[in-house]
Order: structure tokens, then C-alpha cells, then sequence
């Protein structure tokens, strides 16, 4: 967390004439956070993460019928209670058949050494995040946060670690009459700042 690392990734012109290349590193980078990361976020943010360490693996949801089509056998079991939303460090992979969530953010195969992860943007991802099981359960759980803690603006400060401005509050008071919170909560979820760190 050195003073280098937390800086804003907002180029200026100034800086940008100081160092063009960033070699004096004058910005800090601009980065997706990974799979395991996005999903343990919204887990926590929404009060649903289970902290528990160590143990055997666990089978979060996974789209209905996907494990058969794609392995032949007798199908997935889910998970129950607690074990549906521990950190993604403890979900069981199958090679053949990774959780679709951390194929669509680009988490690497298993086939192989990753050094690095590649990071792309794809609507799939937008969609992940306003449709997946576990991110519509950590909305609705966002959302009686919100609805008993403080209301949009403490969500939006959950989520980003800052409060939203006037502007940005007056736009999710309005969804929240339009759509109500638990669509709020997922909007702010899928928002750029929710999964990348700037």
C-alpha cells in the first residue's frame, strides 16, 4: 500500500511532459481487478462472504444443466448454506469445465502456468455482473444494506470507498424510484470504478 501504488492512474498534461513513459512511475497503473476478486467483492460489500478458512472445496452456482452438457456425468452439485459463498480461493475447478464467471473475466485454464492474466473487456462481462445467481443475491443483499443503513449513497461509499457526488446521487435516487434498490445495488456493482482499480 506504498504512497507509488495508491495514486490516482489520471494522467495530467503536466505529467505527461514530466514523464511520458511513466518510468518515474508519476501515475499509478489502471488495472481490472481478477474473477476471484470482483466476485469476493460484491460478496462482502453485500454482508454475504464467509470468512471461514481452510476446509475442502465448494461448488458456487453454476448455470443448470451446464456441467452435464459439457462433462457427460451425473451432473454439479451446488453447494448449500454457507459453503454457496465462500472466497472463490475454495471453489472447486474441473478443467474441462471451468465456473463460467472466472472464464468470461479471463481467469487462466489451469492447463498451464500463468504468470500473468490477461485482462479484457467484453459485454459478457457487463452481463455477468447484472445477471449471474451470485451477483443478484449480493444486489438484493446491497440492497438491505442500503434500505437499513443509510440508503443509496452508503451502498455507493460500500462499494467504492467514497461517497457519490451530488450529481451521482441525484441519478440513484431517481433509479431507486423508478426500479427500486435492489436495482441500484446491482448498478453500482457493475459499475467501471466497482471492478477496476484506477
Amino acid at each position: 500500500m506504498s504512497a507509488t501504488y495508491r495514486q490516482s492512474s489520471a494522467v495530467t498534461p503536466a505529467l505527461l511532459e514530466r514523464d511520458p513513459e511513466n518510468r518515474l512511475l508519476a501515475c499509478g497503473p489502471r488495472v481490472r481487478l481478477g474473477p476471484e476478486e470482483i466476485r469476493d467483492q460484491a460478496l462482502a460489500v453485500s454482508g454475504l462472504l464467509v470468512e471461514k478458512i481452510g476446509g475442502p472445496s465448494v461448488k458456487p452456482h453454476q448455470p443448470a444443466g451446464l456441467w452435464q452438457e459439457l462433462s457427460g456425468d451425473k451432473g454439479y452439485v451446488e453447494s448449500t448454506g454457507p459453503d454457496l459463498y465462500r472466497r472463490s480461493l475454495y471453489t472447486y475447478w474441473k478443467r474441462t469445465n471451468p465456473p463460467p464467471f472466472m472464464t468470461n473475466f479471463d481467469a487462466p485454464n489451469r492447463e498451464q502456468c500463468a504468470v500473468f492474466e490477461s485482462k479484457t473487456n467484453s459485454p459478457l462481462q457487463a452481463l455477468n455482473l447484472m445477471n449471474d445467481i451470485t451477483f443478484q443475491e449480493a444486489s438484493e443483499k446491497l440492497a438491505e444494506r442500503m434500505a437499513n443503513g443509510g440508503g443509496v449513497a452508503y451502498g455507493y461509499e460500500l462499494v467504492l470507498s467514497r461517497p457519490p457526488t451530488a450529481k451521482q446521487k441525484a441519478i440513484l435516487l431517481r433509479l431507486q424510484n423508478e426500479l427500486g434498490l435492489t436495482a441500484v445495488a446491482s448498478l453500482i456493482l457493475n459499475l467501471d470504478e466497482a471492478i477496476t482499480k484506477e
